[in-house]
């Protein structure tokens, strides 16, 4: 008898907890009989039921969903091939189409890499180059280059932004019957291949020795100048100076010329003093201890030491 109740308390346990199932705030859920979806689907949180053993619960997220594809090499109109690397976000809108359609998320994420990545493809194709890199026909910025290094860009009939919602349009249009909404897709990188991403790489730094090297000349010129003018004002500075120098040396020696003749001039006794210093002075600037000379008292040099 306890074996019987026990039995039966596990059995209706088991029945009670698969009759009952919990649709969490961020879910959707479809409910299938044998694999064959029943009932609307249900999208308000809360404690649900179902047939306990008979049906299922499939659950779907409610949020919004993000889709990351593979870098693809692509040929524009042009004929340049490029990478291009690109990511969406997307929504399940309609859980029981999304469930007959796709099954699961799995099945939509293989989905969406054929119709997203069919429709950047096509977009890709049908553009030149220069309108996957620019997104309008804005002049460019040309504020302190010189004539030679402005540059004029190529209109473009279409810029990055139209192509993709091109590539958006196209991509909603094949997932309306999915039970799914593309809600937006983004270039997460455009880039050459690796061969010609190089010689782009060498023309640029080409260019810009060519400006460096123009800069620099102009500024090797510059410093000569300033270097000349720099000698040049030097050289009238010192000429001057040494035009200055020589005319004070000029009025000091004849206003010393003119002292001399003044004390010439002045008695004889002044003079014969005068004579005596200035005797006294040429003995201290013209002799000294190697110096031998024989001389007669005579003389006027000596004429002071008898």
């Amino acid at each position: 008898m306890r074996i019987a109740i026990i039995v039966a308390v596990v059995i209706g346990f088991a029945i009670l907890r698969g009759s009952l199932y919990i649709v969490n705030e961020p879910e959707q859920v479809i409910i299938t009989q044998f694999g064959k979806p029943v009932g609307k689907p249900v999208d308000t949180p809360g404690l649900k039921f179902k047939i306990p053993f008979v049906q299922k619960a499939h659950r779907f997220d409610k949020r919004f969903l993000e889709w990351d594809g593979d870098a693809n090499q692509l040929p524009t109109r042009d004929k340049r091939f490029i990478w291009v690397d690109t990511y969406a976000r997307w929504r399940i809108t309609d859980p029981l189409l999304f469930f007959q359609r796709l099954r699961d998320e799995r099945g939509a994420q293989t989905r969406l890499d054929d119709i997203l990545d069919g429709a950047t493809r096509d977009a890709i194709a049908n553009h030149d180059l220069v309108e996957l890199v620019r997104t309008s026909n804005r002049a460019p910025t040309t504020t302190g280059l010189e004539e030679e290094d402005q540059v004029t860009l190529e209109p473009i009939a279409a810029g990055r932004n139209e192509i993709r919602l091109e590539i958006l349009s196209n991509a909603q249009e094949k997932t309306s019957d999915l039970g799914v909404e593309i809600l937006d897709i983004q270039f997460k990188r455009i880039n050459y291949v690796e061969a010609v991403r190089q010689k782009v790489y060498e023309r640029m730094i080409s260019e810009r020795r060519r400006i460096a090297d123009r800069f620099r000349s102009e500024g090797q010129g510059e410093a000569s100048r300033i270097r000349g003018d720099r000698s040049r004002d030097l050289k009238l500075i010192q000429s001057e100076a040494y035009r200055l120098a020589r005319e004070i040396i000029g009025r000091s020696d004849a206003r010393a010329t003119a002292i001399y003749a003044a004390a010439y001039d002045q008695s004889a006794d002044s003079r014969s003093f005068y004579q005596f210093l200035k005797t006294m002075e040429i003995y201290r600037t013209t002799l000294d201890a190697e110096t031998s000379l024989i001389l007669t008292t005579k003389g006027e040099f000596f004429q002071f030491l008898k």
